[in-house]
């Protein structure tokens, strides 16, 4: 593997480290050497994070941060200048599942999601690039196959998802003009917390589904077994292919990480009509 220059000590600010991806790429990239400040909403569940720094022997710089709240942004940013005087990478990681169909989920939902899931990766990425520029930096940010192909009962996750991979698609030649590499990783099923920290209730889901309670069934279902450890990576393996983005030389723009992911998202891409897609997720509510 080439890699860039690591003859000094470089700053990351991971968003979303209390569980999963983020937890995991944290540790990684500490382990790689990095300085790593690593943020969540609720400091309060920082312990797994906190644990497993010292498991791994690392130190982590722990903060709180909501990507949703503009002045913790732009203070989380500040304060990386003025304490480490650079910042490298970015890892957009911060994210929230929001399950259910548009006729019956409130539009509170919808908003919540494009807040998390792409208003602030809009925000920190803003926040983030004079500094990117100054640093020669990466933003790289955690979308997913959900990004590319539309899922049921995920409109509103989907959604968010598809703006993101939109919005740094069309960054990307810009930031290259200044010196910035933007990069996406593509995860599928991971086995990590993410679910659960949604609040998903399946019982209820289902209970008030209504006329979609079949499709609704069938989909948790499928999702169930998906999501089973046999079928899903865990997050370290994400997270060795992020760290592979903030040390590459060359990473490419869109970077799936296994090789179901890659199959999957290429379905979508030579799907000229959709018909292939939704052809095949049909079948995941029948």
């Amino acid at each position: 593997m080439t890699t860039k220059d690591s003859s000094a000590a470089k700053t990351v600010l991971i968003t979303g480290t209390s569980t999963g991806i983020g937890l995991a790429t944290a540790v990684a990239a500490a382990q790689a050497g990095w300085t790593t400040v690593a943020t969540l909403r609720d400091p309060d569940r920082a312990q797994g994070l906190r644990e497993a720094a010292a498991a791994a022997g690392v130190s982590l710089d722990i903060r709180a941060l909501d990507v949703t709240d503009p002045a913790a942004v732009e203070r989380e940013i500040a304060y990386c200048i003025d304490t480490y005087g650079q910042l490298d990478a970015l890892v957009n990681n911060a994210g929230r599942a929001v399950l259910g169909t548009t006729e019956l989920l409130p539009m509170a939902d919808f908003r919540l999601s494009m807040e998390v899931n792409f208003f602030g990766v809009v925000a920190l990425t803003q926040a983030a690039l004079p500094h990117l520029r100054a640093s020669g930096g990466r933003v790289i940010t955690v979308s997913s196959v959900g990004g590319v192909v539309g899922q049921p009962f995920n409109e509103a996750y989907c959604a968010a998802k598809f703006a993101v991979e939109g919005f740094m698609e069309s960054l990307q030649p810009v930031a290259a003009t200044v010196g910035v590499g933007v990069h996406i990783i593509e995860p599928g099923a991971v086995s990590s917390e993410f679910v659960a920290n949604a609040g998903i209730d399946a019982e209820a889901l289902i209970a008030q589904a209504g006329a979609y309670q079949p499709a609704v069934s069938a989909y948790l279902a499928r999702t169930t077994r998906q999501f089973a450890s046999s079928n899903a990576q865990i997050p370290v393996d994400v997270a060795t292919t992020i760290l592979g983005a903030m040390t590459d030389a060359a990473p490419a723009f869109r970077i799936q990480t296994s090789a179901w992911a890659t199959d999957f998202v290429g379905a979508k891409i030579s799907d000229l009509d959709g018909g292939a897609v939704t052809g095949m997720t049909a079948g995941w509510v029948a």
